[in-house]
């Protein structure tokens, strides 16, 4: 795991100084080695965590033994060993490390640009062919590294993290905060791809390439999900036999490194599952990870009951509202842009514990949405149902009269655009503002235009949950859950492998009947199966309680000052852009007891804290 950076300037006003202040900003996430290329307007960093080979001859930019290619590489890729005895096979490539990144680069050489196709991994990848005077560019097919990009009429740059190009002076001034931005975090709790909280600052979506000459970056997609969803797999025994095997071939190969490793386990069935499968992989006990909350019920005491059954070496942490307080100053400068999700406080603070310990760690991200493990699935089939359509104002109206359960089904009941449903079942599920919430809160009206791409062209017709995993799966999966656990981690320099989202299997799941993936009231139904078969199904027979801080509690008491620091009347009139009755009207009915708007506050929260660092 590791930082890039690069440009490509033709007013020739960037030079190896300012190369050197972009790549030292992503030190984080490479502590153990940097370097630079720089040949006429074309510059490139690199930060390094060393993970396999850990030699010098291993870091990077490295440059191909004829010279004409550059690499810079931020990952891991899972089956690079036999892509090096392939290109052994056809080639007379001579080998000068044993690392994945020289695999990476003899793959373009041997292969050229569509050589993509062949990994599996995740990565952000930036080759400059300097025969052709091309950057070509890649991001893995989930979105699991990061790669943003500025380009206007003069300078095309790109990093791992937006502030490697806000370093800049020369991008930082010309930049613009994204009012469409600031409606869409607003609706979702994070920014979709491919935007950012800036107009001129883009994400380069999962799945996709880009090539640019000097001039015109063209992007095209190498890989779609909705391109590989075709006939349901209907057969039990075939669909756990061939999960199994994709599994132990993900999490053998997530397992490869030269350093320590371990598992976060929180104590679900996605983490126990590939915490289980690492661990029946290894001669050894595995390093295990958990975090637990103080004064709370929370999954820690379970995921010590799993650890002492599998025999791992357990570590674990509980914090309260004192250790919460330390990270949220730090959240501005480590996401770089607003960013809801509070659940980026435990990652973090186990991401530390754990580098402490280890530098590579494997994760269960991914479960729930390839196997419909959230409530909003049963929601999206709920809200499909003729009936419920029919009566679902009136059945609103009465809602609003109940308490915080009551006004929240309320809120999801009440939408305005059936071609938005998938936006707004999330939105809604995550406690954010709906989009009619939005018009009253902003003073500025924006365009009724549809916060993101809900329907996809799909050689099969979905049901209404399958809708909204894939939609989760497009946006909330790459945006925010792997948002939050790269930018975590990487603050302190460790690494995250999640093999639960090898293509191969989110291409399976997604190919699973729907009773495969939940059925009856049992969600993630064959993935729970598979995981039965290591463990006992006692050990998980309870409430699925989630890895998240209890910040509705927090609000209401330590962490109130927030609202009173942020949200008062001398900050909201010096950005003149919120209606400030509305935003009074929150913060009351939320302190009257309405605690069900705790999320919405902590969005604004974030929001206004961002605005007003930009002033």
């Amino acid at each position: 795991m590791c930082g890039l950076v690069g440009f490509w300037d033709n007013t020739f006003q960037l030079d190896i100084s300012q190369l050197k202040t972009m790549t030292d900003t992503l030190k984080h996430r490479g502590p153990d080695a940097g370097g630079y290329f720089l040949e006429g307007n074309i510059g490139l960093g690199h930060r390094r965590l060393s993970i396999i080979d850990l030699s010098r001859q291993a870091n990077q930019p490295m440059v191909s033994p004829c010279g004409r290619y550059v690499l810079v590489f931020n990952g891991e890729i899972y089956n690079f060993q036999s892509l090096k005895i392939d290109i052994s096979n056809n080639t007379d490539y001579q080998w000068k490390t044993s690392s994945d990144t020289e695999v990476v680069l003899a793959a373009f050489v041997c292969y050229g640009q569509d050589f993509v196709a062949r990994l599996n991994g995740m990565f952000a990848i930036v080759i400059l062919d300097k025969q052709e005077r091309k950057l070509f560019l890649y991001r893995d097919r989930v979105g699991i590294k990061p790669l943003y990009y500025y380009l206007d009429e003069t300078i095309f740059a790109f990093a791992s993290e937006i502030k490697a190009l806000t370093s800049l002076e020369i991008i930082k001034n010309r930049l613009n905060v994204d009012n469409q931005s600031i409606k869409k975090f607003l609706n979702l709790g994070y920014i979709p791809s491919s935007q950012t909280i800036y107009e001129q600052i883009k994400k380069l979506p999962q799945g996709n390439m880009a090539v640019f000459d000097g001039n015109r970056l063209s992007i095209s997609s190498y890989w779609k999900i909705e391109d590989k969803i075709c006939e349901q797999i209907k057969d039990k025994a075939v669909a756990k036999k061939r999960l199994h095997t994709l599994m132990e071939d993900a999490v053998s190969g997530c397992m490869i490194s030269d350093v320590p490793f371990g598992t976060f386990l929180s104590g679900g069935i996605d983490s126990s599952l590939v915490t289980a499968v690492a661990q029946s992989l290894s001669t050894v006990p595995i390093n295990t990870f958990s975090i637990g909350f103080n004064n709370r019920h929370n999954e820690a005491v379970y995921a010590k009951k799993i650890a002492n059954a599998l025999g791992t070496n357990h570590h674990e942490l509980y914090i309260d509202e004192k250790d919460a307080m330390a990270i949220i100053p730090q959240l501005l400068s480590i996401y770089d842009e607003p960013y809801g999700d509070s659940s980026a406080i435990p990652t973090m603070l186990v991401s530390k514990m754990a580098s402490e310990h280890i530098t590579m760690v494997l994760s269960g991200d991914g479960g729930d949405e390839l196997f419909l493990g959230y409530g909003a699935y049963t929601w999206a089939n709920r809200l499909n149902n003729p009936l419920v359509k029919m009566l679902r104002k009136p059945l609103a109206k009465a809602l609003r009269l109940g308490g915080n359960r009551e006004k929240r089904v309320a809120h999801l009941l009440d939408y305005s655009d059936k071609r938005k449903i998938s936006s707004h079942i999330f939105s809604q599920e995550q406690c954010c503002f709906s989009s009619s919430e939005i018009d009253n809160l902003l003073l500025k009206k924006h365009e009724d235009e549809s916060i993101v791409k809900e329907r996809f062209d799909i050689k099969r017709k979905l049901s209404a949950a399958e809708e909204q995993a894939l939609f989760d799966f497009q946006y909330y999966l790459p945006d925010d859950l792997l948002v939050k656990v790269d930018r975590a981690s990487m603050q302190y320099g460790l690494e995250v492998r999640v093999p639960i989202l090898d293509h191969r299997v989110v291409e399976l799941a997604f190919n699973l009947d729907e009773s495969l993936r939940k059925r009856g009231n049992i969600s993630k139904y064959l993935l729970k199966n598979l995981l039965y078969d290591y463990l006992p199904e006692s050990l998980f027979n309870r409430p699925k309680w989630g890895f998240s801080v209890p910040l509705q509690t927090w609000l209401s008491r330590d962490l109130h000052y927030l609202i009173d620091e942020h949200l008062n009347t001398k900050n909201l009139e010096s950005l003149q852009l919120f209606n400030l009755d509305s935003v009074s009207a929150i913060i009351r009915r939320f302190d009257s007891g309405e605690t069900y708007l705790y999320n919405r506050l902590w969005l604004l929260i974030q929001l206004v804290s961002f605005l007003k660092s930009k002033n």
